[in-house]
């Protein structure tokens, strides 16, 4: 009964952040997402909120609420946000998948997780990269909870080769090679920068 509680609060609490965030968007709408029989329990009560185009961002972005509670310690955890270029479900099953493959391998920041597909139709970038926020402001990272915070970090879709790269040559090399590539994350025709 506790840990019901302290989930439904710690959801509750991501879910008023990113509404507050995303204050003055045309659109935010969270909605309940069960990952199905056999893997619920990984991460029971898992909303995904969605935030259309407004004056914080140009883009569509979704985070997920429930992450936190599936691997916290301590009061701290993660949640996660991915943003496309349009409103669309397929980015919605996408956080469940990154919410779903955190509960098994506790993804955290400079981390990296394959997709197995395209993250987009077209697009080379079939892998996600666990980074800071940098779309957002930085406000939008640390969320008070409760009985500690949760934090949300970025699920930026990668190349196999930029992850290959940043393997061989850290991940502030990768970096800085999106920054002088001047990339687009959310275009999913984006090239490689390496």
């Amino acid at each position: 009964m506790f840990v019901a509680k302290r989930r439904q609060q710690a959801i509750a609490g991501v879910e008023s952040h990113v509404r507050d965030f995303f204050a003055g968007h045309e659109q935010v709408q969270a909605r309940d997402y069960d990952l199905g029989p056999g893997r619920r329990d990984a991460v029971p009560g898992l909303r995904i909120i969605a935030a259309g185009p407004g004056p914080r961002c140009n883009a569509w972005t979704y985070v997920t609420a429930g992450c936190w509670s599936a691997v916290e310690k301590h009061g701290h955890g993660i949640e996660f946000a991915l943003t496309g270029p349009a409103g669309d479900v397929s980015f919605v099953d996408l956080l469940a998948k990154i919410a779903y493959y955190h509960a098994g391998h506790h993804l955290d920041l400079e981390h990296s997780m394959p997709i197995g597909e395209p993250w987009m139709p077209g697009s080379s970038c079939d892998n996600l990269l666990i980074s800071l926020p940098y779309l957002h402001d930085p406000d939008m990272e640390i969320c008070p909870l409760p009985n500690g915070h949760a934090r949300i970090l970025w699920a930026l879709p990668v190349t196999a080769a930029e992850l290959a790269y940043r393997r061989e040559h850290g991940h502030e090399a990768l970096e800085r090679l999106f920054e002088q590539h001047e990339i687009e994350p959310t275009d999913p025709r984006r090239a490689s920068v390496v």
